[in-house]
């Protein structure tokens, strides 16, 4: 049988960091189940951290550096992916948002996801679910029901590797499935964005409208002269 390709996509900022071993440990849990299964499964990691020049440059010109190019293309082969990400301010970074707002809406479509978060404090345990999930609906991935919170306290919790490997399970079932990778071939068309973000494609919107010049900063019913 084909192995399955997993990526984890950690925001973490520091060397070690809770958000990656959160992720860490779910990958590991996924491929232990998997094997069960007799499925073979590769892990992938894309660290943020190391992408933010290329992230920052992305958003300002729309220029993708090779190296974000090489995490989309992770992304884009991935059958399950375990998007993790620190807190801050009660929402996921910064980094996180911005790095999944630059990648084609598109891109995602039907892969099964897990979330998880980190923190400082317990009270933000409802990030995943309240803040994470509505953007991952957006680009339309399969998130799995399970999402992953680790505050200080977790750690030592055996509540927490439970969680983990509730997560890990419902990733591997979904992976295994190989819904993803049907949707793409029997109904792609149908579930891409009216205004087409298929990689840049789109090349019949007309920009020379009241609205658009709105949108871009210039003044409604402005003429050329």
């Amino acid at each position: 049988m084909n192995t399955l390709k997993l990526v984890v996509v950690s925001a973490g900022t520091s060397d070690p960091s809770s958000t990656r071993l959160l992720a860490d440990r779910t990958a590991e849990r996924a491929v232990a189940l998997a094997a069960r299964h007799d499925r073979k499964t590769t892990i992938s990691v894309i660290e943020l951290r190391e992408l933010a020049a290329d992230i920052s440059t992305a958003l300002t010109t729309q220029l993708v550096t090779p190296k974000l190019q090489q995490a989309i293309t992770v992304l884009r082969e991935a059958d399950g992916v375990i998007a993790a990400a620190p807190v801050y301010k009660a929402g996921p970074s910064g980094l996180f948002t911005s790095f999944f707002d630059v990648l084609d809406n598109d891109l995602l479509i039907g892969k099964p996801v897990v979330l998880a978060a980190t923190a400082g404090t317990a009270r933000h345990a409802l990030v995943a679910d309240e803040a994470m999930r509505p953007m991952f609906a957006y680009l339309r991935t399969l998130t799995v029901p399970t999402s992953l919170f680790a505050a200080p306290e977790d750690w030592s919790d055996p509540a927490l590797a439970t969680r983990i490997g509730r997560a890990a399970l419902e990733l591997v079932l979904l992976m295994e499935s190989g819904f993803a990778r049907a949707l793409k071939d029997q109904s792609w068309r149908s579930y891409q964005h009216e205004y087409g973000s298929a990689g840049g494609t789109q090349t019949d919107i007309d920009l020379d409208t009241d609205l658009m010049r709105l949108a871009t900063g210039g003044n409604a019913g402005a003429d050329a002269g």
